[in-house]
């Protein structure tokens, strides 16, 4: 999930009364959901559309890049123009259209094509222990004891996901599990690479700009507008669900929610994508999770309110 992390941006927080709090878990919950079922709706699209997964993304980050872009310019004119003239920040715009979104999008998606929707955003949860290395090895010292739980614990989990309890079997289907920790280790990056830009020129113009550039890359690859899935009104639907309501609004509602109730409680509630994403693929997609399964996402989830 894209914005997990603390923004130190120039913004005036909202005040911490009852109903901001209220309204804030509100729409971080509601921008959790949304990113969850996203997850079931792509899985939808590549298996009753046969959409690819570099299709989807394709369509997705040019789409959600206009969108960002155009809430920018509409907003934050300023700002957006202040992204396009300094050139020190390209090479940012370029590593991160790259690692934070084409990386993201795509591994995620192929996650999704070879496991489940809820299986792969769970796995996606442990990029948090990525973040954790990347922060151990910067301040030169060792995981705390409530971090080595989390640690035990997210991998404790992953085993169980991966063989269903029978350690010497895998049941999840290697490449599955190959590109759930890949996306993690992608989406850890997005508390990297794209931070200094985003402080300076807030998040939607950096992330338009990361979106719309991965987007045009991606399609220069894929051409999507070469042999595309033969959609129904339906398909047509959850296209514009995936761009509109699963990327954008979800990432608006989640950066919302930080802004009323901080990153810290925003992370906790963030959990909510995983559990949605897990209960659309069982009611959607007739998904099967086994007890084991469920404990194994417990134990991943556990870890998220460890580390911090």
């Amino acid at each position: 999930m894209p914005g997990k992390n603390p923004r130190r941006r120039r913004i005036r927080l909202f005040a911490q009364t009852p109903r901001t709090l209220l309204i804030g878990m509100g729409v971080t919950l509601l921008g959790g959901c949304l990113w969850g079922m996203n997850a079931t709706v792509s899985k939808i699209l590549m298996n009753t559309y046969h959409a690819t997964p570099l299709w989807i993304a394709s369509i997705r980050e040019i789409f959600a890049g206009l969108l960002f872009l155009a809430c920018a310019g509409f907003s934050e004119p300023r700002q957006l123009l202040g992204v396009v003239k300094d050139l020190k920040f390209y090479p940012t715009y370029i590593l991160g259209a790259f690692f934070c979104v084409m990386a993201t999008q795509v591994t995620y998606l192929q996650a999704i094509d070879w496991t489940n929707s809820g299986t792969a955003t769970v796995l996606q949860t442990l990029n948090l222990l990525f973040v954790l290395a990347i922060v151990c090895i910067r301040d030169r010292r060792a995981p705390g004891v409530r971090e080595s739980i989390g640690i035990l614990l997210a991998f404790s989990g992953t085993c169980l996901i991966a063989t269903n309890g029978d350690f010497t079997t895998l049941t999840l289907p290697l490449a599955g599990l190959l590109w759930g920790l890949a996306d993690a280790a992608s989406t850890a990056s997005m508390s990297v690479i794209p931070v200094k830009a985003m402080q300076k020129y807030g998040n939607f113009a950096i992330n338009g700009i990361m979106f719309l550039i991965s987007g045009i890359g991606v399609s220069a690859f894929v051409q999507p507008w070469k042999n595309p899935p033969h959609f129904d009104a339906l398909g047509i639907f959850l296209m514009c669900f995936t761009v509109i309501g699963g990327t954008f609004a979800a990432y608006w509602l989640y950066m919302s929610g930080v802004m009323r109730i901080g990153a810290m409680r925003a992370t906790m509630l963030g959990t909510s994508e995983p559990v949605m994403a897990t209960i659309s693929a069982v009611f959607l997609t007739a998904s099967v999770f086994t007890p084991v399964d469920l404990v194994g996402f417990a134990l991943i989830l556990t870890m998220v309110f460890l580390v911090k």
